[in-house]
């Protein structure tokens, strides 16, 4: 099966190719074990941290486990980004003026939030929807002029859902 991100990635970034890890994981009868435990298990054999997670995901994709946007609990999720002038309080503010009077989403409710939150890099608006999924807004400051705003829709529960959603979001933020 396939995976997401390219050999050369995987040897640049781990300072291994694609095959040693693979050749590992299969030596080690990784398909019995959890995400958690393989992603332990590399970590053990000089992968990094971040790259212990990326190869547990690339080696799930492999085994047929888990498809590409697919989390470790089976859901999926979509990010769609767009980079607007000015602050990241103005692209709050702009994102805050575009969703003022939404009860929904694609008819589907707003059941938690909005929750609105900062750090001195980021800026989150965030809310839970009727249908168990969830909508992240993360906001950070791209250049002196220039924020970068990307919705972030989590606990989908298919691909078909994460290509409504993408469509969905490119023309929400069309008006922004």
């Amino acid at each position: 099966m396939a995976i997401s991100m390219s050999e050369q990635a995987i040897l640049k970034g781990s300072g291994q190719p694609w095959q040693h890890w693979l050749a590992l994981l299969q030596q080690q009868q990784a398909a019995n074990l959890s995400h958690k435990e393989i992603a332990a298990y590399l970590s053990q054999h000089e992968a990094s941290p971040w790259w212990a997670q990326m190869l547990a995901v690339q080696y799930e994709q492999h085994i047929g486990r888990r498809v590409v946007g697919q989390d470790c609990t089976g859901s999926f999720s979509v990010s769609v980004n767009k980079t607007l002038p000015g602050t990241m309080d103005d692209a709050l503010q702009r994102w805050q003026q575009l969703v003022a009077n939404e009860q929904a989403f694609a008819d589907i409710s707003i059941s938690r939030g909005p929750d609105i939150s900062q750090t001195e890099k980021w800026r989150y608006w965030r809310c839970g929807l009727a249908d168990g999924s969830r909508v992240n807004i993360n906001i950070y400051q791209k250049s002196t002029d220039k924020a970068a705003l990307s919705v972030q829709h989590e606990k989908l529960e298919s691909e078909a859902q994460v290509e409504f959603w993408r469509s969905y979001w490119k023309a929400y933020l069309s008006g922004i």
